[in-house]
């Protein structure tokens, strides 16, 4: 894994009842919640099983890109500028709360992960 400080940027932007979340820095990285906190936690969610599949997978994870190098990207800003809110996804954090709900440390949890990964292309 990168660093313990590697954190992405999340947009979210939708109404009361129905939130999505993108994370333009992993492709395909979404999510959904009723409440923004909701989809807040969805995203941790998804970005812990973005990285745990790049990672069984072998791949490298793609730089998170600073917040005014976002702001620049003329997608995000057009999506900022109707309303979506920034959030950072802090990785290991994401990590450790799916970890905790298992009931596992974080090591542990990384572990079954890769192996249930390693079952599934068996």
């Amino acid at each position: 894994m990168e660093d313990s400080m590697t954190r992405y940027v999340a947009l979210i932007d939708g109404r009361h009842g129905a939130y999505g979340v993108v994370v333009p820095d992993l492709p395909g990285c979404t999510s959904a919640g009723k409440t923004t906190d909701q989809a807040y936690r969805n995203a941790m969610e998804a970005v812990r099983l973005w990285i745990e599949d790049a990672e069984a997978d072998g791949e490298k994870l793609p730089r998170p890109r600073t917040l005014e190098a976002l702001r620049a990207d003329p997608e995000i800003a057009a999506a900022l500028a109707e309303g979506a809110a920034i959030a950072i996804v802090p990785v290991l954090q994401a990590i450790d709360e799916a970890a905790e709900a298992h009931g596992l440390t974080r090591s542990a949890f990384i572990a079954s992960a890769a192996r249930e990964k390693i079952k599934e292309g068996a």
